[in-house]
C-alpha cells in the first residue's frame, strides 16, 4: 500500500511517484549500465522492422540478419559514425546489452533508471515490456523485479524513437521524399540529437522504500526553516529518524516524523555565486525508516539549500535581497557526443562560468542532465529552469496534456534544488495567435498546482502587445536581436529598440524584465576593422550596446537579468543560414573565449563588484601604460 504523507500547503503540490536520483546507501545497491551496448539502425523504408521481427526478443549477438555495431551509452547517436544515414536517421534505433542479477538481490525491488532517453523510449527486459517514456530529457524509470531472472544473465533492449509530431514536446514535421528516405523537420534552431545520452543505472531498494522527498525552506531571524515531506511505498508499520547534517557531516538537528519542520539555529543560507563569501551552501537531509523491531529498513540523503524566494512587480529576492541575473542561455552540446553526458566537459563549463563572473544561466531549450544541476546547486549558480516545448504552435488538447507532462516530471525531479529559481514554461511560443492565451492560462496555472514557491515565466519572441502570454506570468523574458535578425549591422537603433520592448513588457503586466537572448554570430578569428557583421570586433560592438541599454533599464528598478546568446556555439540542422551551427556563443564550441567573452567578463566583474561587493580577479588589471612615478602608482 502507498503511505502518502498529506503535504501542508507550504509543501509542493503534484501526485507523480517519486524519482529520487539513484543513491547507494546501507539499503540500496547501485549498478551501472552505462558503457557500450550493441546498436542497429532500422531503414528508413522499414522504420518498424524492429518490432514487426521483434528484435526485443532476439539475441543481437547471434544475429546474422541484423547489422550490428557499437554505441557508447551515454550518447547521442548522431555524430559518432561516418554516415548521414545515421546522423539523419528518423525512426527507431534499437540498443541493447547484457547485465547480471546477483542472487543476492533476490527478495529487493529491482528498479531500472535512465535519467533520459531523446526521445520515445520502449524498454524490454528479457524479452517483456518493462516501461515506455516519450519525453526527452527526463528520468524515467521501471520496477523490473518480477522479469528479471536472479544470479544469472539478463537482457535489455530498448527502442529509441527521436520523430518529433504535432503533438510531441518539441513539436516537428515528417515528410517522405521521393526517394522513399523520411526527413524530420522542425522549427527550432539546435539539432535534434537522440539516443540514450544521459546515465542507465540498476539500482534496488527494500519492499518498503523511501519513494519521495519534497523540502522548501523558509527564514526566521537566523534560524533556518526546513518544512520536509516524505513519500513511503509499502508498509505503514515503520517509523522516521530525520536527521540533518552540515556541510562538514556534523549533525544539526534531528525528527522521528515523516513530515515536518526542522529549525536550523544559525543557519547557513544558500547564496548565489558572488552575492556571498560562501556561496552555494548546502546541508545533507538524512531519511532512515525504521521497522517496529528497530532495524533499518531504508536509507536516502538528499543535499538541500536554506534560501528564500520572493518576488514582486519590480524584483526577485533571495533572502530578501535582490538579485540581477549575469548569465547566459545555453544548450548540452558538443562534438561527436551531442548531448550525452561528459563529465570533464562539464567542469569546464562551470570553471568557465565562474571565470567569466557569471551567477546563473537558462536550460534552453529542455531540463539538462542532473549531474550539471547538482553542481549548480553547490557553485551557487542560478537556474532558469525550462520545459522541453520549444516554439509552441496549433495548441491542440493533446499537445496540451504533453506540455503539461513535462512539466510535471520537470519539477517533480528539480522541485528540491536550491539553484533552481525560476521555471519556464516554453521558449519563444506562436503566442500572437488568440489561442494561445488559454492554452498558457492553463499551462501557468498546471505549474503554480505544483510549485507556488517559484516564480514563472515564459520565454517570448513576440512584441509584447501582440502576445498573449504575458498576463499570466511572474516576469517577462524576452530574445531581442536588435543590429542581428532585426536592421542587421545596424547599431545605432539597438538602445532605442531593446529599452522600448522591456518598458512595454514591464508597462503592460506590472512585472519584471529579463533580457532572455540578445547576441551576434560571430566567427572565431574573423577580424574587420571598421567591424562588421559575423567579426569579433562587431560582437563587442553589439554587446556595448546593449550593456547601455541595460544599466539604463536597471537603473529604472525593473529589470532584473542579462543573458546573452549563447554560451557556447552550438550543432543545428543543415541550413543556409548556417555556417557549422549557431556562431553566437561567446565560447566556441571547444569551449575557447572569443573576443567577446573577454570583453563579456569585464561586464559582468564590474556588475559583481558594483552590485554585490565582489572582489574583481587580479588579471582584469592588465597593465597598459606608465611613466615614471606614474608607472609606479600603476
Amino acid at each position: 500500500m502507498l503511505l502518502l504523507i498529506v503535504v501542508a500547503t507550504w509543501l509542493l503540490g503534484g501526485t507523480e511517484s517519486g524519482i529520487l536520483y539513484p543513491r547507494a546507501s546501507e539499503s540500496r545497491q547501485l549498478v551501472s549500465l552505462d558503457g557500450l551496448w550493441s546498436f542497429a539502425l532500422t531503414n528508413d523504408t522499414n522504420p518498424f522492422r524492429g518490432h514487426n521481427e521483434k528484435w526485443y526478443d532476439i539475441d543481437f549477438r547471434a544475429s546474422d540478419d541484423i547489422t550490428i555495431q557499437k554505441m557508447a551509452v551515454p550518447s547521442s547517436y548522431n555524430d559518432v559514425g561516418t554516415s548521414s544515414d545515421l546522423r539523419d536517421h528518423v525512426g527507431p534505433v534499437w540498443y541493447q546489452r547484457k547485465f547480471f542479477i546477483p542472487a543476492s538481490w533476490d527478495g529487493l525491488k529491482v528498479w531500472i533508471r535512465f535519467a533520459s532517453v531523446c526521445r520515445g523510449a520502449e524498454v524490454w527486459v528479457n524479452g517483456k515490456l518493462a516501461t515506455t517514456h516519450d519525453i526527452g530529457h527526463l528520468p524515467f524509470q521501471a520496477d523490473i523485479s518480477t522479469i528479471v531472472v536472479y544470479g544469472e544473465e539478463n537482457t535489455i533492449t530498448v527502442a529509441v524513437d527521436n520523430t518529433l509530431l504535432e503533438a510531441t514536446i518539441p513539436q516537428g514535421t515528417v515528410t517522405t521524399l521521393e526517394s522513399g528516405r523520411v526527413k524530420q523537420t522542425y522549427t527550432f534552431d539546435f539539432f535534434n540529437y537522440a539516443g540514450i545520452d544521459r546515465p542507465v543505472v540498476l539500482y534496488t531498494t527494500p519492499q518498503t522504500y523511501i519513494d519521495d522527498v519534497t523540502v522548501t525552506t523558509d527564514i526566521d531571524g537566523t534560524n533556518g526553516l526546513i518544512n520536509y515531506s516524505v513519500v513511503v511505498e509499502g508498509s505503514d508499520t515503520v517509523t522516521a529518524r530525520v536527521t540533518l547534517f552540515d556541510k562538514t557531516g556534523t549533525e544539526v538537528v534531528s525528527d522521528a516524523v515523516l513530515q515536518g519542520t526542522l529549525t536550523v539555529q544559525n543557519a547557513s543560507l544558500w547564496w548565489p555565486y558572488l552575492m556571498d563569501p560562501n556561496p552555494g551552501y548546502l546541508y545533507t537531509l538524512q531519511i532512515q525508516l525504521i521497522d517496529p523491531s528497530g532495524t533499518l529498513i531504508d536509507k536516502y540523503s538528499l543535499p538541500i539549500g536554506i534560501r528564500t524566494i520572493t518576488w514582486d512587480s519590480k524584483s526577485v529576492k533571495i533572502n530578501d535581497k535582490p538579485i540581477y541575473l549575469r548569465g547566459f542561455g545555453r544548450h548540452e552540446d558538443s562534438d561527436i557526443r551531442g548531448k550525452g553526458l561528459d563529465l570533464p566537459l562539464i567542469i569546464r563549463d562551470y570553471n568557465l562560468i565562474q571565470w567569466i563572473g557569471a551567477n546563473s544561466y537558462r536550460t534552453s531549450h529542455y531540463p539538462y542532465a542532473e549531474e550539471i544541476m547538482d553542481l549548480a546547486d553547490e557553485l551557487g549558480i542560478m537556474i532558469i529552469d525550462e520545459s522541453p516545448a520549444v516554439n509552441t504552435e496549433n495548441f491542440t488538447s493533446e499537445l496540451l496534456e504533453n506540455h503539461k507532462k513535462s512539466l510535471t516530471e520537470m519539477i517533480q525531479r528539480d522541485k528540491n534544488r536550491p539553484a533552481v529559481i525560476i521555471w519556464s514554461a516554453s521558449n519563444e511560443p506562436r503566442t500572437q495567435y488568440q489561442e494561445s492565451e488559454d492554452y498558457y492560462r492553463q499551462i501557468v496555472a498546471h505549474i503554480k498546482s505544483l510549485d507556488s514557491t517559484r516564480p514563472v515565466t515564459v520565454d517570448n519572441f513576440q512584441q509584447p502587445d501582440d502576445d498573449h502570454s504575458g498576463q499570466f506570468l511572474d516576469i517577462a523574458s524576452c530574445n531581442v536581436y536588435h543590429g542581428w535578425y532585426f536592421e542587421p549591422g545596424d547599431l545605432d537603433i539597438v538602445i532605442n529598440e531593446v529599452t522600448k520592448v522591456a518598458r512595454r513588457w514591464n508597462e503592460l503586466h506590472n512585472i519584471p524584465v529579463i533580457i532572455a537572448e540578445y547576441g551576434a554570430d560571430t566567427l572565431e578569428g574573423y577580424h574587420s576593422v571598421p567591424n562588421f557583421m559575423w567579426s569579433e570586433e562587431f560582437q563587442e560592438a553589439i554587446l556595448s550596446k546593449y550593456f547601455q541599454a541595460f544599466d539604463e533599464m536597471r537603473e529604472e528598478g525593473f529589470f532584473i537579468g542579462e543573458m546573452i546568446w549563447n554560451f557556447t556555439d552550438f550543432n543545428t540542422d543543415q541550413t543556409f543560414m548556417r555556417v557549422g551551427g549557431n556562431k553566437k556563443g561567446i565560447f566556441t564550441r571547444n569551449r575557447q573565449p572569443k573576443g567577446g567573452a573577454h570583453f563579456l567578463r569585464k561586464r559582468y566583474w564590474a556588475l559583481a563588484q558594483y552590485l554585490d561587493n565582489a572582489e574583481v580577479p587580479d588579471d582584469l588589471e592588465d597593465y597598459i601604460f606608465g611613466s615614471g612615478t606614474a608607472r609606479d602608482e600603476l
